[in-house]
């Protein structure tokens, strides 16, 4: 496969990668950042799989059912055809809790003929470190390891376990099902109760698109981007994870390879705002409660990410013995960057505590505490922000003076300020003022580059950088004014190949970037719209969303030659993106004023999917 043509089907617990042939690529259990069960991803022969082997002449069909995370996989070759629907369950149980256990359940429906396939289950447990064994039990098979760490896998099926064993020829003659579970079931597992679980978690995936803001275009992708955005979201702590996988390259065969199953500080605002402006106010203050909660006391530091239970060591480690994702080594678990000093964090934490103010109600007691967390910020901010660091790209050279790092400073103290207001605090507002001024003054002198004619990457830097884009977002500055305009056009000319972004060209800790960073794309589209070049943006971004995969889907990157998907995948980063950029082409309306609209689709979908197991 050249490119991630892959869905993505999860349940909030943890998610699971499916390809355009049917194949089970990658699947960690029972949580997101647990060891892979499934990691033919990243190694092809040690990594694991769960594939459906089928004849040269079957035809391939995919797609999403209609506004839910669950997959469908047509195989037809004129004479038999069958549907394969894979999801992982998760719907609300009589108490309001949710029913989301750690498993996967891949749904054989007959739609003619007698279709004839062959099953290879081959999970690889603890990433295949060690060698994995499976045992016929009678009513289900169970995987486990002998030597290293303990774990185990169930698998139950209406078909035959020793045909699965053995990899025989099956004959569809009906509707048919496999579960894949962490743990072993107390209830006996039947084709009805796995037809169960599919309805209601089918109609929990659409109860909660319903609720989703409708637009007036790009509405198809905006819903599948919150809809990914769900998938990476880890229900029990409110979490957003930055992708599902691990080590997928930014470039094949380079060592950019990162694990990217945590919780970046940085996203949170982000998230926040946007599922806060698509209607899912829950999702928004669950992970809002989620970076207060981790948010340390008043003289612990700070950092850039968290594991997804509020994790602070992320040690990271080496599993030399997987190729990597085409033979791109190395591939890691942990990730180091968590111990890197990046002062733009302190930004984006007002951010959120700002957002907290005017998206939510907040009691006297959350209040005092959310205060003390924003002064002991600006104190931290007015000790720090003349100090380098090592910069939003998480660079592992030498540390310099980034613009994006004084700019989020400015935003620090200036959210700090309006927070004060709201809470009609007037003590140190004078000071608070003064420092604000002191670093605009700053990075207005010193960012600016008279020669470029634009805002660069660091002091004295001639460097230009994607991230300079953002700083009318932030509200550092106006989209008329000239040196915004300048620092666009200049980004664009340096940074933009064939309409897409590096993130930067000077050579960082691993040589110059050869992959276009997706998420800088769409804020150059952004950032055009801004000024004025409403009609480019907007060609640029449907230039954009053609890059996306089959059921689009973005990842980090995209090969500027081939246009092919690359680095981790899905990312939350590139969907929130999408998200903010295709509300500038739109209009939002509420999922109240859409009833009949989508009333009318789904009569014209005929239950959501032309090929919908109904």
């Amino acid at each position: 496969m050249d490119n991630l043509d892959y869905g993505i089907i999860g349940n909030c617990k943890s998610a699971a990668l499916v390809s355009k042939t049917g194949s089970l690529d990658w699947c960690c259990l029972p949580n997101f950042d647990s060891a892979g069960v499934f990691a033919k991803l990243l190694d092809e022969e040690k990594g694991g799989s769960f594939e459906i082997l089928i004849s040269e002449d079957y035809n391939i069909e995919q797609e999403y059912l209609w506004e839910t995370n669950i997959i469908s996989t047509v195989f037809d070759n004129g004479t038999d055809a069958f549907q394969l629907i894979d999801f992982m369950p998760r719907y609300p149980r009589e108490d309001a809790s949710y029913y989301a256990p750690p498993d996967i359940i891949r749904f054989f429906r007959l739609l003619k003929g007698k279709p004839k396939f062959r099953i290879k289950y081959d999970p690889k447990l603890d990433f295949g470190r060690e060698k994995t064994y499976t045992e016929n039990k009678g009513g289900y098979l169970k995987s486990f390891t002998k030597e290293g760490k303990y774990d185990s896998l169930f698998f139950y099926s209406t078909f035959e376990l020793k045909d699965i064993e053995e990899q025989n020829m099956l004959t569809l003659t009906g509707n048919a099902y496999c579960l894949v579970g962490y743990h072993e079931k107390l209830i006996p597992q039947n084709l009805d109760r796995a037809y169960l679980k599919f309805q209601r978690t089918k109609t929990y995936w659409m109860n909660w698109s319903s609720k989703t803001t409708r637009y007036t275009h790009y509405s198809e992708e905006i819903m599948r981007s919150a809809l990914v955005l769900k998938s990476l979201t880890y229900k029990k702590s409110g979490a957003v994870l930055a992708a599902a996988t691990t080590s997928l390259p930014e470039t094949i065969g380079e060592e950019r390879n990162w694990d990217y199953r945590f919780c970046w500080i940085r996203d949170s605002s982000m998230v926040i705002k946007v599922m806060a402006g698509l209607g899912h106010m829950e999702t928004a203050q669950e992970f809002l409660q989620f970076i207060i909660d981790i948010i340390p006391n008043k003289d612990e530091k700070i950092q850039i990410m968290y594991g997804i239970n509020g994790e602070k060591e992320l040690t990271e480690h080496i599993l030399d013995h997987l190729k990597g994702y085409e033979n791109s080594q190395p591939v890691r678990t942990g990730n180091a960057a968590y111990i890197q000093k990046q002062n733009d964090i302190y930004g984006i934490l007002m951010e959120v505590i700002y957002q907290q103010y005017l998206q939510f109600e907040t009691s006297l007691e959350n209040s005092e505490e959310l205060w003390t967390i924003v002064r002991g910020i600006v104190n931290i901010v007015e000790e720090h922000w003349q100090q380098p660091d090592k910069g939003i790209w998480e660079l592992r050279t030498e540390d310099r003076h980034f613009v994006f790092s004084k700019l989020l400073c400015w935003v620090a103290v200036d959210r700090a300020i309006k927070i004060g207001e709201v809470l009609r605090m007037g003590i140190n507002d004078t000071r608070w003022k003064s420092l604000r001024e002191e670093i605009y003054t700053d990075i207005y002198n010193n960012g600016w580059n008279e020669e470029i004619q634009a805002y660069t990457q660091s002091y004295g830097s001639k460097d230009l950088d994607a991230s300079t884009l953002l700083m009318e977002s932030y509200g550092f500055i106006e989209a008329k004014d000239p040196r915004f305009i300048k620092t666009v056009e200049a980004t664009e000319r340096e940074l933009c190949k064939d309409g897409l972004m590096y993130r930067y060209k000077n050579k960082d800790d691993f040589g110059e970037p050869s992959s276009s960073f997706t998420i800088c794309t769409f804020w150059l589209i952004d950032s055009l719209f801004k000024i004025g070049q409403r009609e480019k943006s907007k060609k640029l971004f449907d230039q954009l969303l053609s890059y996306s995969n089959h059921l689009g889907l973005f990842s980090e990157d995209i090969d500027f030659k081939t246009k092919r998907l690359l680095g981790n995948f899905p990312q939350a980063y590139s969907h929130l993106a999408l998200i903010e950029t295709a509300a500038n082409f739109s209009k939002g309306i509420s999922a109240e004023e859409t009833w009949l609209s989508d009333y009318k689709n789904w009569r014209r979908l005929s239950g959501g999917s032309k090929k919908e197991f109904q």
